[in-house]
């Protein structure tokens, strides 16, 4: 069998990476945005508002950034990215992989949040609203288009009540491409047919679907090709402010090597972390009195109904469960909110938690479900800008922004909450709060600016699996779809010049290969098993126990050699010194 070349033999982490064009051709080529040619590219960052603070001179022998960021989750890569774009040095710490908390357990929705209509928070829904279509643009391979089902349940909200609400959700927010809500009846329509027999009407409305943890792994790709430095697996120790900058020390967590940087501000976007960051900064800040660690966990069951909407499950306490097709193979139910004790990243769902979801389920569909039928949970905590007091669930999913500095220099902004579907514009906002620090900031730039590989248009995907079916004829539906759906345009460079299975090298099961690990491995930072089989994707639903060990030890081999390179490199560098 012919060999691929490794490219994790390469720095498996690389601060940018060269934009690989696809070498194929459409029939009908996908139509791609005009305006991708205006997005800003990296610059250099240079002060010139005369009425600002000279920049700090940063000490010899150190790397100096603009800005630096804690916390590689969707608002912390978000921010890079943007920052990036905008001409300032960045650099991003995580001190495991990215989106590896509280980003990658969401419930995978770009929506407005229906139910936050309920407590007036018109802003936040509108907001939300506007983004999720800017965001199904933006990225038509790992988001898409999606349908709710709203069963009428008697005794809970009234039918005139609802379909109000969903008035308004159809109006708040300028819906464009999707369509409206409609009434249905439920012993007529398929979306019924998995209901029990009480419930005879409803109502459909659209939202839409996302990739979650594709979504942080895309805006730190695109981050990096701007520019900004992505550090996985390395710990913020502590920073102190100095001579106007922020002197920060981290930790390498695979090999305990230290390193020192000055940054002109600091982020920190750690989420449920956040209190700690701000511990660690000398005592210059105050730790913020209103954070509410919030846990969501959530169930996945083998495939419970035939057709591609969702639903959104009303319960008897007052909060709603969603039901969401999942995976093709799959159905994602979730969330709950219960207020979290301990650290964050010893969050579990509990088996309370389990039967709540499990309940909430039986009390609409003909199929019962028990703990034995779940294949997959997880767990995931919110830091929320709330009043400890009250409900988990009413607590509010809004985000806020807290900038300090001192003598008007080194300043930390601090972010609290958010969703999924309003994190670009949580960067927009983090940049805007900046801006009296960095006079020369460039405009905002990221609506309508698409993620790497997603610079196609939606209708364009059939086409697109096609071609790639045309171009790796070895390549089932099943593949070229997941493929596509996980890469987008990058699907074509990943494959490369490969003609047979045999030069996509080993075999890991699921349709995984030792091409698409190595991919991960070079361009997407991909380190263990867990990172490659429940983030980058979610084989982990299909791969067995042995080939899971099998692609452990394979990624174990070749990070440990990209590792001995980059010490060799750095060991001539030493050397090269005068």
């Amino acid at each position: 069998m012919r060999r691929i070349r490794y490219l994790c033999d390469m720095a498996p982490a690389p601060a940018t990476f060269k934009r690989i064009a696809p070498s194929f051709r459409l029939a009908t080529p996908p139509k791609l945005r005009q305006e991708s040619a205006t997005f800003p590219a990296a610059r250099p960052h240079t002060r010139t508002n005369d009425a600002m603070p000279a920049a700090p001179i940063p000490p010899p022998d150190s790397e100096t950034y603009d800005l630096a960021i804690v916390g590689g989750g969707v608002n912390g890569v978000g921010i890079a990215r943007d920052a990036a774009g905008r001409g300032l040095r960045t650099v991003l710490f995580e001190q495991g992989d990215l989106g590896q908390a509280t980003s990658s357990a969401s419930t995978k929705l770009i929506h407005g949040g229906l139910r936050y209509l309920e407590r007036y928070e018109f802003r936040l829904v509108r907001e939300a609203l506007i983004e999720r279509e800017r965001l199904l643009d933006a990225m038509p391979h790992i988001a898409r288009p999606l349908r709710f089902v709203l069963p009428h349940h008697a005794g809970l909200r009234p039918a005139w009540l609802l379909r109000f609400g969903l008035f308004v959700y159809d109006h708040l927010g300028g819906r464009r491409r999707l369509p409206p809500t409609r009434t249905l009846d439920l012993r007529t329509d398929t979306a019924g047919t998995p209901l029990l027999a009480d419930y005879i009407r409803g109502f459909e409305y659209s939202d839409g679907w996302v990739d979650d943890a594709r979504l942080v792994v895309l805006n730190a790709r695109d981050a990096a090709r701007r520019g900004a430095e992505i550090r996985v697996r390395t710990r913020f120790l502590a920073a102190a402010r100095t001579d106007g900058l922020w002197r920060i020390e981290t930790e390498d967590a695979a090999s305990g090597g230290r390193a020192t940087l000055h940054a002109r501000a600091l982020v920190n976007a750690a989420g449920p972390w956040v209190d700690g960051v701000v511990g660690r900064t000398g005592g210059a800040e105050e730790p913020p009195k209103t954070v509410r660690l919030v846990r969501g966990s959530h169930i996945v069951l083998p495939r419970m109904f035939a057709h591609d909407h969702a639903y959104i499950l009303q319960n008897a306490d007052g909060r709603i469960v969603f039901a969401i097709p999942y995976d093709d193979d799959f159905t994602l139910i979730g969330t709950t909110d219960v207020d979290h004790d301990g650290p964050p990243e010893r969050a579990v769902c509990e088996d309370a938690e389990a039967d709540y979801l499990i309940a909430a389920v039986n009390g609409y569909f003909r199929r019962k479900i028990a703990r034995q039928d779940i294949v997959w949970r997880y767990a995931g905590v919110r830091a929320l800008h709330a009043d400890p007091s009250g409900a988990a669930s009413k607590a509010s999913r809004d985000y806020a922004l807290e900038a300090r500095d001192a003598a008007g220099a080194a300043p930390i902004l601090s972010v609290f909450g958010g969703k999924i579907t309003t994190y670009r514009r949580l960067a927009e906002a983090a940049l805007a709060r900046l801006r009296p620090w960095f006079s020369d900031l460039g405009p905002d730039w990221t609506a309508g600016a698409p993620l790497p590989g997603g610079d196609f248009r939606a209708e364009d995907t059939p086409a697109l699996i096609a071609r790639l079916r045309a171009d790796y004829p070895f390549l089932d539906d099943r593949q070229a779809r997941r493929l596509l759906r996980a890469y987008g345009l990058d699907a074509f460079p990943l494959l490369g010049d490969a003609r047979t299975d045999a030069d996509l090298g080993v075999a890991f099961g699921a349709g995984l290969t030792e091409r698409e690990v190595a991919w991960l491995m070079a361009e997407e930072w991909a380190r263990t098993a867990e990172d490659v089989l429940w983030r980058r994707s979610k084989l982990g639903l299909r791969v067995s126990a042995a080939d899971a060990a099998r692609l452990e030890a394979f990624m174990e081999n070749a990070d440990g050699r990209a590792r001995k390179m980059r010490e060799t490199e750095r060991t001539k560098g030493v050397d090269a010194k005068p």
